[in-house]
């Protein structure tokens, strides 16, 4: 079924009026989830209508009285332009730096009575806008930066939201300590992580970042500060975990976390991505590592990592698990791939590639003055290094489906097949996350997909565009193949919100986000936190 659309639309976008022609879409849902998702354009969502500063200045003025700092002056607006994605652009009308608990609620409380949107920001690692303010407050959280306890007899650690977990990182160390499962870039914020989920290549074994945490210092969008937890508030605790800041801002975190070892990384080689998943699968299944994941270069050199806490656990795998796996050390792998290219000499220029890119890469996940033993000492910096000299760019484009264990397969080979079509060079990284058996609740409005048990998988697809530049059209045409992918599988994504959230009715259903409204609009009366990004 399609819809012919028989009249121009207009779509305000980047400040220009653009009369869109005629265009046939894809069946899409009766009603978007914002009213500023529009439909009728290729592109599921574009940058939001600017708030137009209503009561700003007697707003401004309230939170001076209170001794709120609110910094107006084009440079300090300006550093929060856009986000790591670098697609959608926005200036608030001030920033405020966190302080405390008490402040955002005075901040909250004014919010609400002046109707001004807040919009917060840790890292500013989004990519489809969600940290970028088009108007109104940008509260910066990295004002809340300090670890305020660590208990080592329980293995907890109590620290402020707006802390990076690098610098989490490193106040653990001094204790031998570490934490257990957290974003591979580490200049992401607790709180804004703990808000989405977080994904490491330990997830497989410990879960999200988001399970790590016990309790939780929230201060809601209407200002009340409220301490939650299973046991406590339970309720705004499953709110605000992975609910992407709709529900509450979150100041203090107390989080799970394990004695410091080094890592013992291994790599195998595939040809066939579908075999290197079969093997993951087991792998995760069975529990038979630490550490655990995907990496391709396209799919010509399809990489498994399989990572190790204790030289024990390594010795077992090769001892019982490594002649059960269907890929090769690299030697083998190099020689049949160099039998591939040479009756297909016209790709030698995508070998030549696949060789500088291993070259570059792989020195970078396991340097030299941070190994030890044949270990990584140093996870932490290794990894977030790497993936922002690999991966960063002017765009940060990276789309991604999370789906059960019995659609992964077909999920990725599907969302390989639109990198393929969209981009010369491009690469694949999956992960499984093994999930807490209150899922149900915990996940409802959220990445992990309703239909997993026991495991959810995901997938992030990411063209390698060096020097490359394209068109901000092009870019949102391959982030919506790989959703219409979702959408016909029925599975989830890590990113649907900002940009993206046109697609979350189609991958949620009406019942589901109609209940995370209701609730939103009791929670939050005038709609002020984070509204441009799900609701």
């Amino acid at each position: 079924m399609f819809y012919t659309l028989e009249l121009p639309i207009l779509n305000i976008y980047c400040g220009l009026i653009l009369e869109i022609p005629e265009i046939e879409l894809g069946t899409l849902p009766p009603c978007p989830v914002a009213s500023d998702a529009l439909q009728g354009i290729p592109r599921q969502q574009t940058n939001p209508s600017r708030w137009q500063g209503a009561n700003w200045d007697e707003f401004v003025t309230a939170l001076q009285q209170d001794d709120i700092e609110v910094r107006q002056d084009q440079g300090s607006k300006g550093i929060y332009l856009t986000d790591a994605g670098g697609m959608a652009h926005g200036m608030p009308n001030g920033v405020v730096l966190a302080r405390s608990a008490e402040q955002i609620s005075k901040l909250l409380i004014y919010a609400q009575n002046f109707r001004v949107p807040v919009t917060t920001r840790g890292g500013g690692l989004t990519t489809e806008g969600e940290s970028v303010a088009f108007g109104g407050i940008l509260l910066d959280m990295t004002g809340m930066s300090q670890v305020i306890g660590i208990d080592k007899s329980e293995l907890t650690v109590r620290t402020e939201a707006g802390i990076f977990w690098h610098r989490l990182a490193e106040v653990l160390r001094k204790d031998g300590l570490d934490y257990l499962s957290a974003p591979l870039n580490m200049t992401s914020s607790v709180g804004g992580t703990l808000g989405v989920g977080g994904i490491d290549v330990n997830s497989s074994k410990y879960g999200c970042s988001a399970d790590q945490a016990i309790s939780l210092q929230v201060v809601t969008p209407t200002g009340e500060i409220i301490e939650c937890s299973d046991e406590i508030n339970s309720e705004l605790f499953q709110r605000v975990i992975l609910g992407y800041g709709q529900f509450g801002i979150i100041t203090v975190a107390t989080l799970r976390i394990r004695s410091y070892t080094p890592m013992h990384m291994h790599y195998f080689y595939y040809r066939s991505l579908r075999t290197a998943i079969t093997d993951l699968h087991e792998l995760d299944k069975n529990a038979v590592c630490d550490y655990t994941g995907i990496l391709t270069m396209m799919d010509k050199a399809i990489t498994l990592l399989v990572g190790f806490d204790s030289k024990e656990k390594e010795k077992l795998f090769f001892k019982k698990w490594r002649r059960r796996l269907h890929g090769h050390g690299e030697l083998i792998f190099s020689i049949r791939l160099a039998s591939y290219y040479a009756l297909h000499p016209w790709r030698l220029n995508e070998l030549l590639f696949l060789y500088r890119r291993k070259k570059t890469l792989f020195p970078d996940l396991q340097p030299a003055h941070h190994m030890q033993d044949g270990a990584i000492i140093d996870r932490t910096v290794v990894f977030s290094r790497a993936v922002w000299k690999h991966w960063g760019h002017q765009h940060m484009v990276i789309p991604d489906l999370a789906t059960s264990v019995d659609k992964f397969v077909d999920a990725v080979e599907a969302g390989n097949a639109v990198c393929k079509k969209h981009f010369r060079r491009y690469t694949l990284y999956c992960v499984g996350i093994k999930l807490r058996p209150d899922h149900k609740a915990h996940y409802e409005l959220s990445s992990i997909p309703p239909d997993a048990e026991g495991f959810s998988y995901g997938c992030e697809f990411e063209p390698v565009l060096e020097d490359a530049h394209y068109s901000r059209d092009q870019l949102q045409s391959f982030k919506n193949a790989i959703y219409d992918v979702g959408v016909e599988l029925g599975s989830s994504y890590y990113r649907f919100g900002g940009m993206m959230k046109g697609y979350i009715r189609r991958a949620l259903g009406n019942k589901v986000v109609d209940k995370h409204l209701a609730m939103k609009r009791k929670a939050d009366p005038a709609m002020i936190l984070n509204r441009d990004v799900i609701f």
